[in-house]
């Protein structure tokens, strides 16, 4: 059943992402590539169009230009409707307190600065997601069951270690799965139960607790920039001040997820996806929706590839070991990339070798030249993964070290 009307999704699209580094200096965080043909966004929408959700609003503010083409209005995910379906929601200035302006300072403050425009829209539940993280799940039951419980507000949780736990909201339940409080990022987490980012509130309680908050936290922010408004994220102070005033359960997420903010997390979630762990392209009814590149098919010439994902348009002479390459991927004879994400349109040359590393479109790495080694920890960490970014050039013979960040345009 198509809820038109009746609850308003908001996908939140706009973060810089500042933690991914060189990767997101020129692109929003959502518009990063997933399992070469896919872009992070992805998930999300598709989620939503298939759990029938007509109205989707998407926040962008960072990069706009870098996402805005892939978005193309919703019609890839058939939501170019005349009434309802896909919205671009973009920072507005001149209009509202000063508190609603410009670039929001977390998602909870977006959502203040939405607050206007999600009251005209009148729908009594809105949904709101991130845009960063791996998934599939049908979250029409989830919402049905919001709604016909009459509950504050419903929180997504998964379940992760707790050394993951530790960079996420841990959320605390109790009896029946009502959430009793939570744990921000906290350094000795009490369980690896933590929120996805995925909520759906009663909109007259989220508008509720947002005004509250608004008036108790103006001006209270010591050193703050203008125009915040101190809400910061949700786990701050609004999913506190939901879970004193009203009814907030936790409902497990179905399947795979995976916070893909951070390099380590990144590469780690492409390992996975190798390893046969990641179940979210395995949903024949709800495939996971896309821009398909124009590439023709991906060619293996003499060279080895192993355990890995070529996408179309790539064309491999040389080895090719547990990795995903993007788009038109060109690896030369003599060559070896292991361990890596390799973007659109990357050149490995003749006898270069590629370790442990994320390497951002149209960059090139010069013949016979080394970037990365071979980590000794088990799990993808930041530190140990070469970041190359976007149209970068990696001279011949150049050795980059583990952990080198080299920004978008430069050379080595």
């Amino acid at each position: 059943m198509t809820r038109r009307g009746e609850v308003l999704c908001i996908v939140q699209a706009g973060g810089q992402g500042s933690r991914m580094d060189v990767l997101t200096r020129e692109r929003a965080k959502p518009a990063l590539p997933f399992g070469g043909v896919h872009r992070l966004i992805d998930f999300t929408l598709s989620s939503l169009a298939h759990s029938e959700l007509a109205d989707i609003w998407v926040s962008v503010q960072y990069q706009v230009a870098s996402i805005d083409d892939y978005l193309s209005g919703g019609r890839p995910w058939s939501l170019d409707r005349n009434r309802g379906g896909f919205r671009r929601m973009v920072p507005q200035t001149g209009t509202g307190p000063a508190s609603e302006q410009g670039f929001a300072h977390g998602n909870a403050d977006l959502l203040l600065r939405m607050r206007g425009d999600i009251e005209a829209f009148g729908a009594p539940h809105v949904l709101v997601s991130s845009a960063d993280h791996v998934f599939s799940m049908d979250l029409a039951p989830v919402v049905d069951e919001h709604i016909s419980s009459g509950r504050t507000a419903t929180v997504l949780t998964s379940e992760v270690s707790k050394r993951e736990a530790s960079d996420n909201v841990v959320v605390l339940t109790g009896p029946g799965g009502r959430v009793t409080g939570v744990e921000v990022k906290p350094s000795k987490p009490s369980s690896g139960t933590v929120a996805t980012e995925i909520f759906v509130y009663r909109t007259a309680d989220l508008i509720a607790a947002l005004d509250e908050l608004r008036s108790e936290l103006a001006g209270d922010a010591e050193g703050a920039s203008e125009g915040d408004s101190g809400l910061g994220d949700f786990g701050d102070h609004l999913l506190p001040r939901l879970i004193r005033n009203g009814d907030v359960r936790a409902v497990p997420l179905e399947g795979y997820w995976r916070d893909v903010g951070q390099p380590g997390q990144y590469l780690q979630a492409h390992r996975d996806l190798l390893a046969d762990k990641v179940d979210v392209f395995g949903h024949p009814d709800r495939p996971v929706i896309s821009h398909w590149p124009d590439r023709p098919a991906a060619r293996v010439r003499a060279g080895a590839v192993v355990d890995s994902l070529l996408s179309p348009g790539c064309d491999v002479s040389g080895e090719v070991v547990r990795s995903v390459l993007g788009p038109g991927v060109v690896v030369e004879a003599g060559a070896r990339v292991e361990d890596c994400v390799l973007f659109d349109d990357v050149r490995v040359e003749r006898g270069a070798v590629v370790h442990h590393a994320i390497v951002d479109e149209r960059a090139v790495i010069g013949r016979g030249a080394v970037v990365g080694r071979k980590p000794t920890a088990r799990i993808a960490r930041d530190e140990d993964i070469v970041l190359v970014g976007k149209g970068s050039q990696v001279g011949p013979k150049v050795r980059v070290e583990a952990g080198a960040r080299l920004e978008p345009g430069t050379s080595a």
